[in-house]
């Protein structure tokens, strides 16, 4: 067996494993109905809330640039 004929039965193993472990999809893939006006009742019913650490670091931030003013321009950097 030459080099071409090793690689086209690998290729071949790989493809029937490929596809014993991921078996085809059946059915319909598209939704059953249009998503967009569920995705803005959910947005209008959560408020924005926002966590306590993100205050905590926000509050970090100022600390660090007051101390440190030369810390600035690494910080925008970074950003």
């Amino acid at each position: 067996m030459n080099e071409k004929d090793l690689h086209n039965i690998e290729n071949d193993r790989l493809k029937r494993l490929l596809q014993q472990a991921l078996p085809p999809i059946k059915g319909d893939l598209e939704p059953d109905h249009d998503l967009w006006p569920d995705l803005l009742r959910r947005l209008d019913e959560k408020p924005v809330t926002t966590p306590w650490f993100d205050w905590a670091l926000l509050a970090g931030l100022i600390g660090l640039a007051a101390f440190f003013p030369t810390a600035i321009p690494v910080l925008l950097y970074y950003l």
